[in-house]
């Protein structure tokens, strides 16, 4: 991907674009050249936890929970109920998807910048939507809302391995605070109340462990939920690197591979996932190899300078 940027830098857009020799490259040309112009400077904040794991790419069946192992890290995401109108309490299955991954940065960056649990929804949730290019209309705002009941009912554990011990968080995401419009037939109804509350264990843990994000760069990968993972696994891993390292792909498999039973099957879809991810991280370097993927030491997505700048 990185020849793609420097294409796009001395030849521009259109001629790069017309160097590619397949529609799945002047693709990848077009996201990267869209990405090489922005000029703003939003910042995105996810959990460290977040860059090692993730959520399911796809629904799993309601009273279902999921698991996922990265690198001496594991996640446990366990379905949860929540109140309903006219009593009871209704089952939530585990958040899925591109969706609740952009629902659950909000969260996380609001809070961050805020320096509080509790994080401000309603028209300031609305204007973030929108900004990264999910209007909040139709088939968009049932998912939003079906996705956002599904971080408020689960609760999560992260568990951290080493040499002789286990230790673990478990706990919930929200603490309390999203509620829904009874209007569902209005897509214009207000989605929230007026603020969401985090769970204090979940803050804490952000707090001691955010990894800084380009909000832009996300934009353009909104709807590829993979992506969005490779690219915060990136954020995270590459600018703390002191020399570069070689990834196998079993190692990469058990992390992103869910939903795959062979590493064969795996290994394509990762690969164009991967270049998308790269093609809106232009310092990232990053090589496919035969055995696995080579990371070499790159500057963060947001320098660490003005990630203490934005988060004042």
């Amino acid at each position: 991907m990185g020849q793609i940027h420097n294409l796009i830098s001395q030849l521009g857009r259109d001629q790069a674009r017309a160097l590619q020799p397949d529609p799945e490259k002047r693709s990848l040309v077009d996201v990267a050249a869209a990405v090489m112009e922005e000029e703003r400077q939003e910042l995105g904040i996810t959990y460290s936890g977040f860059a090692l794991t993730a959520l399911p790419h796809r629904r799993l069946p309601d009273d279902q929970p999921w698991e996922r192992r990265g690198h001496k890290i594991r996640l446990l995401i366990e379905p949860g109920r929540l109140p309903i109108r006219n009593g009871g309490f209704k089952l939530y299955g585990v958040p899925y998807g591109s969706r609740a991954r952009m629902i659950l940065l909000y969260l996380q960056t609001r809070a961050i910048q805020t320096d509080s649990r509790e994080v401000e929804l309603g028209r300031s949730m609305h204007e973030w939507l929108d900004r990264m290019g999910l209007s909040v209309g139709g088939q968009t705002y049932r998912d939003i809302r079906e996705q956002a009941s599904r971080i408020a009912a689960c609760n999560l554990t992260f568990a951290w391995e080493d040499a002789h011990s286990i230790g673990f968080e478990k706990g919930s995401i929200v603490k309390g605070g999203i509620h829904f419009s009874s209007n569902t037939g209005s897509d214009q109804g207000s989605l929230w109340e007026d603020r969401v509350l985090l769970s204090e264990a979940f803050f804490r843990e952000l707090k001691a462990h955010p990894v800084p994000i380009w909000e832009p760069a996300l934009r353009h990968i909104q709807n590829n939920s993979t992506s969005i993972d490779i690219y915060i696994w990136l954020a995270y891993r590459l600018h703390s690197l002191s020399r570069s390292m070689t990834i196998t792909w079993p190692a990469v498999f058990e992390q992103f591979g869910a939903g795959y039973s062979r590493l064969r099957d795996f290994r394509k879809r990762f690969i164009e996932a991967l270049q998308l991810a790269l093609a809106v991280y232009p310092d990232a370097r990053v090589e496919v190899e035969e055995q696995g993927l080579l990371l070499h030491p790159s500057a963060p997505p947001i320098p660490e300078r003005k990630f203490a700048q934005l988060c004042r």
